[in-house]
């Protein structure tokens, strides 16, 4: 079956991403597992082709707009889901080491059988918490970047999320529309776990009037060890 990429090379261009033939290979193959998974389990809503490539591959691909991903080598993404973004940040820059964490482990065998069928290397899954993987000393402030398309309130992923930051390290939130609001919110979760907002890109995806931000929070100092707190208490109580 022939597909149209058009769509994502236009996200491509408009991040400044290359991508080679055997990439979009990958991003393609990735479709079709995508889609022959979702109809056994639940992994998204959005399958038709043109939509998955934006809403998923292209959005994914748009933190390039706000970070050199030539200068991350170690990334975690937590709550991964159908492995939105870590896996195509993952194609489309091999360099990076990537950690993909769920708690649901029936999706985890998904992304196991996409990076093995795409020939992805330095790539690993981890079942699990995210509170509970951020009390392991070799997940704890390790990586260079900690990504997250959840829908969360940031207060609450910021705790979900930032332990695994090392300092120096970023923290990008994906959130669909504005999110002026969450980031007021989440101000005094976002200084107690040792962070800093230094960036908020709004945009709209390519050729849609779909807004999206970016939310970039550095770590600034090490995170206290009391947090992450205890399984759903971010979500339940979050530091505000």
């Amino acid at each position: 079956m022939e597909y149209n990429l058009r769509v994502l090379e236009q996200g491509c261009r408009e991040y400044g991403i290359s991508l080679d033939e055997k990439q979009k290979q990958q991003f393609v193959r990735y479709y079709e597992l995508l889609t022959k998974w979702n109809k056994v389990m639940n992994l998204t809503g959005i399958t038709e082709f043109e939509e998955v490539l934006l809403k998923h591959f292209a959005d994914s691909l748009s933190i390039a707009k706000c970070m050199d991903m030539t200068r991350i080598s170690s990334c975690i993404d937590v709550g991964t889901g159908a492995g939105f973004p870590g896996i195509p940040l993952k194609i489309a820059f091999p360099h990076l080491k990537i950690t993909l964490l769920d708690s649901l482990n029936k999706r985890l065998k998904f992304l196991d059988q996409v990076i093995e069928e795409l020939g992805l290397e330095r790539i690993e899954t981890v079942h699990g918490r995210a509170e509970d993987g951020a009390r392991k000393a070799e997940y704890r402030e390790q990586y260079d970047l900690s990504v997250s398309r959840a829908v969360s309130r940031l207060a609450s992923l910021c705790e979900y999320c930032m332990p695994y930051v090392r300092e120096g390290g970023y923290f990008v939130s994906y959130k669909s529309g504005k999110a002026a609001e969450e980031i007021a919110e989440a101000g005094k979760a976002i200084q107690v776990l040792g962070g800093k907002v230094i960036k908020e890109d709004d945009f709209c995806l390519p050729d849609t009037l779909m807004e999206r931000t970016l939310v970039v929070i550095k770590k600034v100092k090490s995170t206290p060890k009391k947090y992450p707190r205890k399984a759903g208490m971010p979500t339940k109580e979050p530091i505000l």
